[in-house]
């Protein structure tokens, strides 16, 4: 298998994932929280990649159950929940500044999927 096939570019599907961990990928998970709805992202050397559906558009979830349960399927054990909701107050002058992704993955919650 070429070392491109287990380099995803920004969007992967399910299908493309599972492929990828049969061969050997082995990305950072990141379940993001962004009011409410969840997305999943795939950290690895090349970049970030996005799990969508075949048609290309972002999988959102409502909970992290329906994201363990497939992750899990796959062999994927843990990952990191991360907020995006906020970065500062603007109501009472408490600046902030949008966090890298970095700064998410380090300041986020280790979560189990299996």
């Amino acid at each position: 298998m070429a070392a491109s096939d287990l380099s995803p570019g920004d969007r992967i599907t399910y299908k493309q994932l599972s492929h990828a961990l049969a061969h050997g990928f082995s990305p950072i998970v990141e379940v993001e929280s962004q009011d409410g709805i969840y997305t999943v992202r795939l950290h690895h050397a090349n970049g970030v990649s996005t799990l969508t559906d075949k048609a290309g558009h972002t999988c959102t979830y409502s909970g992290t159950g329906e994201i363990r349960e497939r992750l899990g399927e796959l062999g994927l054990t843990h990952g990191v929940l991360t907020w995006d909701d906020q970065c500062g107050d603007e109501m009472i002058g408490v600046p902030g500044h949008a966090m890298t992704p970095e700064e998410r993955l380090t300041h986020g919650t280790r979560i189990a999927f299996r």
